[in-house]
């Protein structure tokens, strides 16, 4: 299994980032991909180090939209800087959150423009989030022309519009562990409709425990539980649904596949 969005730098891990790694491969992941985005240069740098640190790890690399009004020349400088290095699979995670607008929604979204830019320069794919936001999030996606370079819709749990919308662009969903909740909303309608070549899943740890682990601190082992549901939805075997989901994490990030599982690099 592939999780394909996992901040595993942060504090608070049993046994920090080795023992994050360690449970992983007991549960059966073969590969991470850890996320350095939030307010500082110094967020993107550590997923960096990770993933040079540790086979079957990747990075992706950005500003979170919460922390938009943070940017500044200095600190974009050092973004761009970190999002070319090889490790790094995808720009991101940028986007709207009109939920929580812990930065003013027009700075949200001319930071969000400037990562669709960097990664066209760039050739990479992008990472986006969207809350409470999804028709300003598909208009500047097609106003910045975010097909050419395409991505992932992370932490899907948005409307069945959305879902096609962003499909209609080329990107990916990727299923978190919202889908194994009693109130999912539309993410298991979008899990069965979606081409079977456009999900991945992730755990955005340690954040949103899929069940039974709700309420938790959630850990990229906890996977396989989205990948079941996932399964079960799609009225597969889970081994079918970890085979294309592990493919279309590969095709769209160009990972590989962690032998010896999380050694040091």
């Amino acid at each position: 299994m592939i999780d394909t969005h996992a901040h595993i730098t942060m504090d608070g891990y049993d046994g920090g980032i080795e023992g994050v790694l360690g449970r992983a491969a007991g549960a059966g992941v073969t590969h991470v991909v850890a996320i350095g985005a939030g307010g500082t240069a110094e967020e993107a740098e550590g997923a960096i180090a990770a993933a040079r640190r540790f086979v079957g790890v990747s990075a992706i690399t950005g500003i979170h939209p919460h922390d938009a009004k943070a940017v500044d020349g200095p600190l974009w400088a050092r973004i761009e800087a970190a999002s070319a290095a090889p490790e790094v699979v995808a720009v991101g995670e940028t986007g709207l959150d009109f939920h929580y607008d812990l930065s003013d929604r027009a700075v949200q979204a001319e930071v969000f423009r400037r990562h669709i830019d960097l990664a066209r320069r760039l050739g990479k794919p992008l990472c986006i989030h969207c809350r409470n936001a999804e028709a300003d999030t598909l208009a500047i996606l097609v106003a910045e022309g975010a097909r050419e370079v395409g991505g992932v819709i992370h932490c899907f749990s948005g409307s069945l519009e959305f879902a096609h919308g962003a499909l209609d662009l080329g990107f990916y969903l990727s299923v978190p562990g919202i889908v194994t909740f009693k109130k999912a909303g539309d993410l298991p309608a979008v899990v069965q409709f979606a081409p079977a070549d456009r999900l991945l899943i992730e755990t955005d740890a340690p954040f949103l425990a899929p069940m039974p682990y709700r309420g938790k601190r959630n850990e990229p082992m906890y996977v396989v539980e989205t990948l079941r549901k996932v399964a079960a939805l799609r009225c597969v075997a889970v081994a079918e649904a970890e085979a294309v989901t592990d493919a279309n994490a590969t095709r769209l990030f160009g990972v590989r596949l962690a032998v010896p599982i999380f050694a040091p690099a």
